[in-house]
């Protein structure tokens, strides 16, 4: 139920600001952005002060790009309650000091590195693709990714999930509405097998809908490309936000290799 709310989220509550981080052309956005969440990621686990520089970075870009700090806090505490669940399954490792038993269950000092590890990495990328959903609006994300070349069936399916999932959310509510007037909610098992059925039900009718929906957008004309808008082209200034990018990667990873 959680995932279907989150279509009823604006994504770009941010998008219309007039910042430095604004300016740039919505490609050089996505690729500051994955630039550094690939240099996080690949990170070797304990290096504390590789993610301490890429911490300043990311605060920097925060403050640069003006974005809403209790919206991005909620987004945060949502996407942590499915994180978390990965998270604690990490912290039961062999290796290391042991710090606590019960019984098969214990906790090591490897364990702990890889939790604190793990956490802060996750954390890091987080915030930064957050940031760029928050700031960079929907159809020009989806256009800069036709122009980095992302094959076009993903950036079809990802323009669909968000053009149709508004349709989803209204299904799902309106067959919420009817269980709850027939008083098929009040019951907690009863809760449960009704709310099964709903997703089964819901399952079916988004199928045969996306099959009308396709079959009314070949009839148009549709050819598998979503419409790519004419992007800004690159400025001075973008070149200048891809180079501090790539100087930010390059001293994280030089405080580990060297």
């Amino acid at each position: 139920m959680l995932l279907l709310h989150l279509g009823v989220v604006h994504l770009d509550v941010d998008s219309k600001r007039a910042t430095p981080w604004h300016t740039l052309v919505p490609q050089t956005r996505v690729l500051c952005v994955v630039l550094s969440v690939f240099a996080i990621s690949f990170t070797p686990n304990g290096q504390w002060w590789t993610w301490g520089v890429y911490a300043i970075g990311i605060l920097g870009l925060l403050l640069l790009s003006q974005v809403t700090w209790s919206v991005l806090f909620r987004r945060l505490m949502m996407e942590s309650a499915f994180v978390g669940v990965v998270l604690l399954g990490t912290l039961f490792r062999e290796g290391g000091q042991v710090l606590w038993q019960w019984g098969w269950l214990k906790i090591t000092t490897a364990g702990l590195t890889i939790l604190g590890s793990v956490t802060v990495k996750a954390v890091l990328c987080l915030i930064l693709l957050n940031v760029l959903t928050l700031t960079t609006s929907v159809p020009l994300l989806l256009h800069a990714l036709v122009a980095l070349k992302v094959p076009p069936l993903l950036v079809a399916i990802m323009a669909s999930m968000y053009r149709y999932i508004a349709v989803l959310v209204d299904e799902f509510t309106s067959m919420r509405r009817a269980a709850l007037s027939r008083n098929l909610m009040g019951n907690r098992n009863w809760q449960r097998l009704v709310i099964g059925n709903m997703f089964g039900s819901l399952f079916i009718r988004t199928y045969e809908q996306g099959e009308r929906v396709h079959q009314a957008m070949l009839s148009r004309g549709y050819e598998g490309i979503p419409p790519v808008a004419d992007l800004p082209t690159s400025s001075r200034l973008d070149m200048m936000a891809l180079t501090l990018t790539i100087l930010v990667v390059l001293v994280g990873q030089a405080i580990y290799l060297f």
